[in-house]
């Protein structure tokens, strides 16, 4: 994984850190929930780091409203 001073991610630390698989990450930033750069002749993709945690930040959010809206009860 990238060290703690990079600014940029690539797809393959975002999937490590999140804890998902690099198709999971590459969908995240081909569908425009995490914002990215694509960089070199090849098309290389990059996340900065802060946006990595806006979109944790967002997620966390997210799901609390989810969770407010859809109380968890025992009935079953």
């Amino acid at each position: 994984m990238t060290t703690a001073r990079s600014r940029f991610l690539t797809l393959t630390d975002i999937s490590e850190v999140l804890n998902i698989s690099a198709a999971q990450a590459y969908a995240l930033v081909r569908n425009g929930e995490l914002p990215a750069i694509k960089v070199g002749g090849r098309g290389q993709w990059r996340i900065e780091q802060t946006q990595v945690e806006q979109y944790i930040t967002r997620m966390y959010e997210q799901t609390k409203t989810f969770v407010e809206s859809h109380p968890f009860t025992m009935d079953l």
